[in-house]
């Protein structure tokens, strides 16, 4: 197959979305512009108490000062472009702005993958051997921990973010979905894509199987170390220090294996007949899960609603 590159006939992409929908393309340019304001606010004021608060300078706190940069730059790289999609009749996008936007989605995912197990490693350090915190999870250990995360997410995300744009589009460049999802991409190239589904498979196995299978050893250790614990009152504290964590976990992994978890290969007969729940889980993951991670960490979290207050009283006061 000559020139299965950049050569590709196709120069741009036209996204289909909610074409077939208009009603409901109005009712969820709303819904998603209002989410994305509060992912705003709520993860950019989360980074804010982080940083600024003494108290919250632990790794615990470092590491969901990154969760929320990560919702923030992963809501960015999509949403603005699904809003114009929303309000624009013909919605197009560039071959390369697509290639842009599949590269940040994967990599955000695949980080976030990576570094909820790290979170899940800290709170294992913190509860089953408590007095080796401070040693074990060190700034020379934490934030190692964080840049690799981060490192190998865009290292998995280039990979196959190359392997894509590599493929021959031969004319078909409708995406039938709300922004340039890899699946959604692959199953307009036109030959084989075995490789990309292996590749795809491989992927899955150590961003979902692998963080998913350390995960819940953690918190089976976890959950055997709280309940050794004599007083009521002690068990209940160990639990609300894993409880949001594990709550996101719950919601980020349950969301990403309907996505991703078994990759399928290009069907001819079903390209352009996608059903309208696939188009809505991908919203929900990239959408919906940023805007509940403050919440749910500033809900359960004493400390994060502390330092909310004292900044909000700060700003009241130099005012």
């Amino acid at each position: 197959m000559e020139k299965a590159n950049w050569s590709s006939p196709v120069e741009g992409f036209i996204i289909l979305g909610l074409s077939a929908h208009p009603k409901l393309e109005k009712i969820f340019f709303v819904l998603i512009l209002l989410m994305y304001l509060v992912i705003l606010l709520g993860n950019g004021v989360l980074i804010l108490v982080t940083i600024l608060d003494s108290r919250l300078h632990t790794p615990m706190y470092f590491f969901l000062g990154n969760l929320s940069f990560l919702d923030i730059c992963y809501t960015t790289s999509a949403v603005p472009l699904i809003l114009d999609s929303f309000l624009t009749p013909r919605k197009t996008i560039s071959f390369s702005a697509c290639a842009v936007q599949m590269f940040l989605s994967f990599a955000m995912g695949a980080t976030e993958c990576v570094l909820l197990g790290m979170m899940a490693f800290d709170r294992y350090v913190a509860i089953c051997n408590p007095l080796r915190y401070p040693v074990v999870m060190s700034k020379a250990a934490y934030v190692p921990m964080a840049v690799s995360s981060w490192a190998i997410g865009c290292t998995v995300s280039v990979v196959h973010t190359t392997l894509t744009i590599q493929l021959p589009f031969c004319g078909n460049n409708v995406i039938n979905h709300l922004a340039c999802e890899l699946l959604a991409v692959l199953k307009l190239a036109c030959t084989d894509i075995s490789i990309n589904v292996i590749s795809m498979g491989v992927t899955n196995v150590f961003f979902l199987g692998v963080p998913v299978l350390f995960i819940f050893v953690s918190y089976v250790f976890i959950i055997v170390t709280i309940l050794r614990i004599p007083s009521a009152e002690g068990r209940r504290k160990a639990f609300s220090t894993c409880s949001a964590h594990f709550t996101v976990v719950v919601i980020f992994y349950g969301t990403l294996v309907f996505m991703y978890g078994k990759p399928k290969s290009k069907d001819p007969l079903r390209a352009d007949k996608q059903d309208l729940s696939d188009k809505l889980i991908p919203v929900f993951y990239g959408v919906v899960t940023p805007m509940l991670n403050p919440i749910i960490y500033s809900l359960r979290n004493k400390d994060v609603k502390a330092a909310v207050r004292n900044l909000v009283a700060q700003r009241c006061f130099a005012q």
